[in-house]
């Protein structure tokens, strides 16, 4: 059975700027039996980036599952700030947002991020 990982923008923007895609951690799980996940959160930080590889973002995007913001992570991104601000390890609201998709749905994450996951109880980095 495949198992479902989310990939934070982090995943996404190496493997657009390497070129040796093969070196990358997107590739490296690739190889395994892994589908990928996305935050519509991804969409937003890839796309108010450079837009002139729009090609690149779209094709890759519309091969990977885009997990929507909804009312469940939007309470699941509230408990998680009001723990991060108990102790005084509030991260940006981007990842926070990201994060709280993940945990939503019961998926790891995949991150080149890991000083500001890390801060997050229960979230299974990758």
């Amino acid at each position: 059975m495949e198992k479902l990982i989310l990939l934070d923008t982090s995943i996404l923007i190496e493997l657009f700027r390497k070129k040796d895609k093969m070196d990358t951690v997107f590739f490296r799980l690739s190889s395994k039996n892994i589908r990928f996940a996305i935050s519509a959160i991804t969409c937003y930080e890839i796309f108010v980036g450079e837009t002139k590889e729009n090609v690149f973002w779209n094709s890759l995007l519309s091969s990977i599952d885009i997990l929507y913001f909804d009312l469940q992570c939007a309470n699941k991104a509230a408990d998680v700030m009001k723990s991060l601000k108990r102790r005084n390890q509030i991260i940006d609201t981007p990842d926070l947002f990201i994060a709280a998709t993940a945990l939503s749905h019961n998926l790891s994450i995949a991150t080149l991020n890991k000083k500001h996951f890390e801060r997050i109880e229960g979230l299974d980095i990758i």
